[in-house]
């Protein structure tokens, strides 16, 4: 009866173990779900990975802002609820958001009487450790239509808003950071035209 009974409780216990293994090994799809994990479960879970310095399962997090390239869009009149990023940092820059609040507050478009509404222009570059551009900023991408001297009057601004602004002083671990890594940054002139040709 004993042994029975023994038997019983083993297969349960083997059974309700085999269930949950089955229901850790399936990963939750949702996109950005924060459940936990093991390294010692069969497959990694979505979206990051765990350590095996970890004291029990990790919680996987995501850099939601920044991937492997740094991106920004810069507008020329930007919306009043973002003014705060727009404004050069009083300190040495230490992070990616005091980089974009600093490269924002350079922006300084061409003049209205040559610009082209909703003109875009996007280019590709990166830091040296010093904080000053390792050559110059090539582009990628320019709004399809506008004529050579719209893109040229753009492009010579965007390289004369980063001259005025360079050297950006990085502190030691920001510098390290972003030393050769790519920067994108997408130029939009939002500006109404018909607006400034009221303008007496």
């Amino acid at each position: 009866m004993l042994r029975c009974f023994i038997v019983c409780l083993t297969v349960m216990v083997v059974g309700m173990d085999a269930a949950d293994a089955q229901s850790r090994r399936q990963i939750d799809a949702t996109p950005f779900s924060h459940a936990p994990c093991s390294v010692l479960d069969g497959q990694p879970c979505t979206p990051s990975f765990c350590s095996v310095f970890n004291d029990g399962p990790c919680i996987p997090e995501i850099d939601y802002p920044y991937g492997q390239n740094l991106q920004l869009t810069i507008e020329t009149v930007p919306p009043q609820d973002q003014a705060a990023k727009y404004r050069k940092p009083d300190h040495d820059l230490d992070t990616i958001g005091d980089l974009f609040a600093a490269l924002r507050s350079c922006w300084s478009p061409p003049p209205a009487d040559i610009a082209r509404p909703g003109m875009q222009m996007s280019v590709r570059f990166s830091f040296k450790r010093s904080g000053e551009i390792i050559a110059a900023p090539r582009v990628t991408y320019a709004t399809a239509g506008a004529p050579a001297d719209t893109r040229a009057a753009y492009l010579k601004a965007i390289n004369a808003s980063l001259q005025a602004c360079q050297p950006l002083k990085f502190t030691g671990g920001l510098g390290g950071a972003l030393a050769g890594r790519p920067i994108a940054i997408r130029y939009v002139d939002n500006r109404d035209s018909a607006k400034q040709a009221e303008k007496p």
